[in-house]
C-alpha cells in the first residue's frame, strides 16, 4: 500500500561469522588491551614458577653437577627413584621439622586471623581519619622491614651481656641474665610474637577494606532498631567479613608446610642450640643445601612441601564448597 512503512528486518547473521566471533583468537583480539596488561605477570609466572617445576625430577635422581651445565648434569645423573624421599622420611630431623612447621603455622593461622580481624573491626569503627591513618602507618611499618634488619633490633633486646631484657632483669630483680641464644625455652613465644607483630598490619588490610565497604544504611537500620555497638559488629560487620576470611583460610592452609626462613633462621642468628625449636622445612632445605650439598634430598623435601600444600588447599576448598558454596575458591 502506498505511503505505508514496512518494518525493517536485519540481515541474518551467517553461521560461520557467528562461529568466528566465538573463537579463542577473536576473543584475544577483542580483549587485547586487557591481555597486554596481564602479559608481564603471565611471563613472570611461566619463567619463574612453571618452567622450574620441571626440575622436580631432581628429587628422583642422585644429582651431581656436570661441565655441560645443569641440563647435562640432570641427564647424566643416575635415577634413584624414591631413595631421596626415603632418606628424608627416615632421618631424625623429619619429625622435628614436621612438628615445628605444622605447630607454628597452626598457631600463626589462629593468631593472625584473630588479631587481623580484631584490629580491622576496631579501625573500621574509628571516625577520626587522622588517628586512623596514624594507626595504619604504625601497624604496616614492621611489614616493610626485612628480617635481616629486625634481627639486630631483636639482638639489642636479647643480647646476653648488654641486652635490654637482661639489663632490666639485673636492675629490677637483681637476678642472673638469660642467655637467650643458648636457651630454647623462650623462643617459641618469641617467634610467635614476632611473626604476628610483623604481619598484623598487612593481614588486616583486606578485612579493613571489606568492613569499610559495608553499606552504611545497614548500620543506620540497626541503630534505629536499638542495636548496641557490639550488636552492630556481631550482626553486620562480622557476617560481611566471614566470606573473605574463609577465602583467606583456604589460601593460608596451603602454606601450612612453609615457613619464613628469615624468622626461623636469620632472627635466631643461626644458633645451633636452638635448632630443635627453630628447624622447619625451609631451614632444613637451606641447611641441607649449604652443608651437605645434597640437591636431590633437598628437592625431595621441597616437593613434599608443595604436594602436601596443594592437597590441603583442595581438601579445604572441597569442605568449604559443601558447607558454603559461595565462599569456596573454585
Amino acid at each position: 500500500m502506498a505511503g505505508q512503512l514496512t518494518p525493517m528486518t536485519s540481515a541474518p547473521v551467517h553461521p560461520q561469522a557467528k562461529h568466528h566471533k566465538n573463537t579463542l583468537w577473536w576473543r584475544l583480539f577483542k580483549n587485547r588491551t586487557y591481555f597486554l596488561f596481564c602479559l608481564p605477570g603471565v611471563v613472570f609466572m611461566i619463567l619463574f614458577f612453571y618452567i622450574p617445576v620441571l626440575a622436580n625430577v631432581v628429587a628422583f635422581k642422585d644429582f651431581s653437577y656436570s661441565e655441560g651445565g645443569f641440563i647435562a648434569g640432570l641427564l647424566q645423573s643416575p635415577w634413584v627413584g624414591f631413595n631421596n624421599f626415603k632418606f628424608f622420611f627416615e632421618s631424625a630431623d623429619f619429625w622435628i621439622v614436621t612438628r615445628n612447621t605444622i605447630g607454628y603455622n597452626m598457631v600463626f593461622l589462629l593468631l593472625n586471623f584473630f588479631f587481623a580481624i580484631f584490629f580491622a573491626i576496631i579501625m573500621s569503627q574509628l571516625r577520626n581519619r587522622r588517628l586512623l591513618r596514624g594507626y595504619q602507618t604504625l601497624m604496616l611499618f614492621p611489614y616493610f622491614l626485612s628480617w635481616a634488619v629486625l634481627q639486630y633490633f631483636v639482638y639489642a633486646f636479647l643480647n646476653p651481656d648488654k641486652g635490654i631484657v637482661n639489663q632490666m632483669i639485673h636492675a629490677l630483680a637483681g637476678g642472673k641474665g638469660i642467655d637467650f641464644y643458648n636457651n630454647p625455652a623462650p623462643w617459641p613465644f618469641i617467634i610467635l610474637f614476632l611473626g604476628v607483630w610483623k604481619g598484623i598490619g598487612y593481614n588486616s588490610i583486606l578485612y579493613f577494606a571489606t568492613a569499610m565497604g559495608i553499606d552504611p544504611t545497614l548500620y543506620e537500620a540497626s541503630m534505629i532498631d536499638g542495636a548496641s555497638k557490639w550488636q552492630q559488629i556481631k550482626n553486620v560487620t562480622i557476617p560481611h567479613i566471614v566470606p573473605v576470611a574463609t577465602l583467606m583460610l583456604i589460601l593460608n592452609i596451603g602454606g601450612i608446610f612453609r615457613s619464613d626462613i628469615g624468622l626461623f633462621y636469620v632472627v635466631p642468628r643461626m644458633s645451633g642450640p636452638l635448632i630443635n625449636v627453630t628447624q622447619t622445612f625451609d631451614t632444613y632445605i637451606y641447611r641441607a643445601l649449604t652443608t651437605t650439598n645434597d640437591i636431590g634430598m633437598s628437592t625431595a623435601a621441597g616437593l613434599v612441601q608443595s604436594v602436601v600444600g596443594a592437597a590441603l588447599i583442595l581438601t579445604c576448598n572441597a569442605i568449604v564448597r559443601k558447607v558454603e558454596p559461595k565462599s569456596a575458591l573454585f
